[in-house]
């Protein structure tokens, strides 16, 4: 009996679960130039800011609704683009990560959200806070 139950919640649970995949194959689709930006050597108190570019890759277009750091060291001096982007077009938005709260590596997600087919996609930064006084390198 438990087995016959078991078996009906499984049968029965699948379209919802492949009902919150996006499957439409005219979607747009947010693809990454690069999904980590290494900051490389920071300097403490210096700006720290860098930019993710990505592409619509889809065939319809692509608006971003919200694109959020993991914690309040991780800003977005400029919002994200707020007009659909085209299919084969390209657009960016700006990170910048506050090198006055600590010393140390550092490795933050951001989460961006869209209508996209990979509605949910994360992206990240990474990199190294020196005091000041060290000299810096730069990332890629």
């Amino acid at each position: 009996m438990k087995l016959i139950a078991s078996i009906l919640i499984v049968l029965f649970s699948v379209p919802f679960l492949s009902a919150q995949i996006n499957s439409d194959i005219n979607a747009p689709e947010i693809t990454f130039q690069s999904e980590v930006i290494d900051f490389g050597n920071i300097t403490q108190g210096s700006e720290a800011i860098r930019t993710f570019s990505f592409k619509n890759t889809g065939k319809t277009p692509l608006t971003i609704a919200s694109i959020k750091g993991a914690c309040g060291c991780t800003t977005f001096p400029e919002s994200w683009p707020k007009n659909p982007i085209a299919p084969g077009s390209s657009a960016n938005f700006k990170v910048k990560y506050d090198t006055s709260i600590r010393i140390g590596m550092f490795d933050k997600k951001i989460t961006v959200t869209s209508n996209a087919s990979n509605s949910i996609v994360e992206v990240k930064i990474k990199g190294s806070v020196i005091p000041a006084g060290t000299p810096a390198t730069s990332g890629n």
